[in-house]
């Protein structure tokens, strides 16, 4: 990793991930600014976001690596406050990977104005006895290949035999698991026919997936979008949707239609999908909305 030539007085440019937040109430001072130690609170929850970001959902990510990490070191510089209802950015960059350690720079920016700047230091170690242990060689790529600007994830489209386990792990997580659906109706006939994408992060773990039916080669209907929770927010979910896309122009379609959850209808719209003249749909239990995208 290459140090920007000011890098003890970071610039927006330096950063190449921000997490945008907003100051509440209960974070404001009798001062009436940020109370000093909500900006490390501001910082740790950035992290949270770096980490889906790069697509890796951190306990399964830690545990797969068989270490964790810890905060050996946390220093802030205040140079100006941020005030109630602020609307403000976090900018964090993973500046250096040592033998056991990371140090990551962070800045809070309100517009291009720097309120307070800083850096976090973590070791990485066996959760058991906390002593340190080298940084796997798998984590420290994922870091490098994020903040030279490569992409994070790897979609694959296939037939349903070639994905099905992984996939099938996926909408259990989902489906069953977190929505509360019957396990029953995660896998259904059209998987047998349907094309599906599956999105794996860097280091091979299976993070989304989703498929593209069509019965009359004119329509397709896009389905069973689904993506771990921890990740959400972090770009798997376009990654997938686009390669359905651009799967159903290949194919000839003319049309996709989909259900979508209330929640995720802004998601769908920013890929260009429009709201249907139809009315919601209850399935199993959930509001979806029809929408639609046409293609020629």
């Amino acid at each position: 990793m290459t140090a920007p030539a000011h890098d003890a007085n970071p610039q927006r440019d330096d950063f190449r991930f921000f997490d945008r937040l907003r100051v509440r109430w209960a974070e404001v001072d009798m001062q009436k600014i940020v109370f000093n130690g909500h900006y490390l609170m501001y910082f740790d929850t950035a992290v949270a976001a770096y980490w889906r970001a790069l697509a890796l959902p951190y306990h399964e990510t830690m545990h797969a690596l068989q270490g964790d990490l810890y905060v050996r070191k946390a220093t802030l510089e205040y140079e100006g406050s941020a005030r109630y209802d602020d609307a403000c950015d976090v900018g964090l960059r993973c500046a250096r990977i040592g033998n056991s350690s990371m140090l990551f720079k962070a800045a809070l920016f309100r517009g291009e104005q720097r309120l307070v700047h800083g850096e976090l230091v973590y070791v990485f170690a066996d959760p058991a006895t906390q002593t340190s242990r080298p940084v796997p060689p798998s984590l420290r790529a994922a870091l490098d290949r994020f903040e030279a600007g490569g992409s994070m994830l790897d979609v694959e489209t296939a037939a349903w035999r070639g994905l099905a386990t992984e996939t099938a792990a996926l909408r259990q997580a989902v489906w069953a698991d977190e929505l509360g659906q019957p396990e029953a109706a995660a896998i259904d006939a059209d998987d047998a026919t349907a094309t599906h994408a599956l999105a794996r992060n860097r280091m091979g773990l299976a993070v989304g997936c989703g498929r593209l039916a069509s019965d009359d080669g004119r329509i397709g209907q896009v389905s069973r979008m689904s993506v771990l929770q921890a990740v959400r927010g972090g770009g798997v979910g376009r990654a997938l949707l686009s390669a359905l896309v651009a799967q159903a122009r290949q194919q000839g379609l003319h049309m996709l239609r989909l259900q979508a959850q209330r929640s995720a209808v802004g998601f769908y719209a920013r890929a260009g999908f429009a709201v249907a003249h139809a009315e919601p749909l209850l399935l199993g239990g959930v509001p979806h909305v029809p929408m639609g995208l046409r293609l020629a």
